[in-house]
């Protein structure tokens, strides 16, 4: 049983109702809307489509929505794409007309970046393909001199080294718009671009929770400003993605996969969701199979603990979508071939519990890694006991035994976390064993007599309240 979750993108690939059953069928646990292109009136069709197609197939598939974030970008070229010469002079003006670009200089969609640059500061456009250096600035434009020149186009983003665009807010207007929508038509996780800090996260939350939504939250790390405030972040987040893109255009690609090692463990010492984001499997936009430089960098995005890895363009527009899905879930299964089968000491059973529940799933996860255990069932109303668990690594599935429809979609983003519908308040106690064990049976690959972790509370369908733990043989 496949442990690492996969986020696929949804796009016009995946509008084809026959492409989007592959890529739920081959391995999709939750399915990704980019609010950087298009419109609600698509969001809403595909958000109807996908739900539509995991009750046709009986699955439980989580929906995930991305805000596009502050994105600084230049504005347009009056001729088309312009080559930028080595050691020419080139400005960046907010004032300038939007499509008045020219080999001298070009718009940009930010009034105050001249507020967050002094001579000497480092530019980089499209993706860092054109670097610039910040010879001065007057009036607001940004007179630079190009160091590594280029073909720009319309629209390409624009980064600082080093990160330090601190009047770039966090959640535009057209963000804060998103956010409603997006928690009215039930979104499970909303990811927020571009995050600072720590208050970013509960501006988003205070705006999800005031439109009745009940999203978790993806704190999106890709600014210089969001490690230096990693522990506060993840404080406030539910989850944090490493958004590999602009956080290496920032911080420098040479570090980028300490980086990404880092984050993950901090992540999960902190019981926080945390996925691996960003050209995972880039060549397969048009090709069937993945280079092996992509198979190494899934596998160690797994060997290192991620709880899901993510595909963008490749689902969303390229021309092998379920392909790309089916070969992410081998490589997963295979990198998880070669994790130890039974966890070491871990930070997170050490120190003192906070909760009881806490207490309980912890206490679970070390039986389980110290007997031959076969299965935890977790009945679980938020599914913070699953969650918990999923943080110290077994080979063994933990069933998320709920029945909220919600938290049965939130914990498909837990690693090693299998949602089952069970209602406990409907059982009655003498039976709750023998339902339980129904459950198990019939999510498959347990047998008559494997030993199981059960753990419940002793009063029934509150939150917090999970108490007590057995460990039973099954009987079917």
């Amino acid at each position: 049983m496949r442990r690492t979750k996969i986020i696929a993108t949804l796009g016009p690939a995946t509008d084809r109702l026959e492409v989007l059953r592959d890529v739920i069928e081959g391995g999709a646990d939750v399915l990704r809307l980019n609010f950087s292109h298009g419109g609600w009136d698509e969001r809403y069709r595909r958000i109807e489509q996908a739900r539509g197609m995991a009750d046709d197939l009986g699955c439980c598939v989580a929906l995930l929505g991305d805000l596009q974030g502050p994105k600084i970008r230049i504005a347009g070229f009056r001729d088309g794409p312009v080559r930028l010469e080595d050691g020419a002079e080139f400005f960046i003006d907010p004032g300038l007309d939007g499509d008045a670009g020219d080999a001298h200089g070009v718009g940009v969609n930010i009034a105050t970046l001249g507020d967050d640059l002094k001579e000497g500061d480092t530019l980089l456009l499209d993706d860092g393909n054109v670097e610039l250096s910040v010879a001065s600035i007057r009036a607001g434009r940004v007179h630079c001199r190009v160091v590594h020149g280029g073909v720009v186009s319309d629209q390409k983003g624009v980064n600082k080294r080093g990160g330090g665009l601190l009047s770039v807010p966090a959640l535009t207007e057209e963000d804060c718009a998103d956010l409603k929508l997006a928690a009215k038509a039930g979104l499970d996780w909303i990811a927020v671009s571009f995050v600072r800090d720590g208050a970013d996260i509960e501006a988003a939350r205070e705006l999800i929770r005031s439109a009745g939504g009940q999203a978790h939250i993806i704190a999106k790390i890709e600014r210089s400003e969001a490690l230096d405030n990693l522990d506060e972040i993840l404080d406030a987040a539910d989850a944090v993605m490493v958004a590999r893109g602009d956080l290496g255009i920032e911080t420098g690609y040479e570090g980028l996969i300490g980086l990404q090692k880092s984050i993950i463990r901090r992540a999960r010492d902190r019981h926080r969701v945390v996925i691996t984001a960003t050209q995972m499997m880039e060549s397969m936009i048009d090709r069937p199979v993945p280079t092996r430089a992509e198979v190494s960098d899934v596998s160690n995005a797994v060997m290192d603990g991620s709880d899901a890895v993510m595909l963008s363009a490749e689902s969303a527009v390229g021309e092998y979508a379920a392909e790309a899905v089916a070969a992410m879930a081998s490589i997963c299964e295979g990198a998880e071939a070669w994790l130890p089968a039974r966890s070491e000491a871990s930070p997170v059973t050490e120190g003192a519990f906070e909760r009881v529940d806490e207490g309980i799933a912890k206490a679970a996860m070390y039986a389980a890694n110290h007997m031959d255990v076969r299965a935890i069932a977790a009945l679980t109303e938020s599914g913070a006991t699953a969650l918990w668990m999923s943080r110290i690594r077994a080979d063994i599935p933990i069933f998320a035994l709920t029945r909220h429809a919600a938290t049965q979609r939130r914990v498909t983003l837990y690693r090693g976390v299998v949602p089952v519908a069970f209602d406990v308040t409907h059982t009655e106690s003498d039976r709750l064993f023998r339902e339980i064990f129904r459950c198990l049976r019939d999510a498959g690959g347990l047998e008559h007599g494997d030993l199981v972790i059960i753990t419940k509370g002793a009063i029934t369908g509150v939150s917090g309240h999970t108490d007590s733990l057995t460990v039973l043989p099954l009987e079917f």
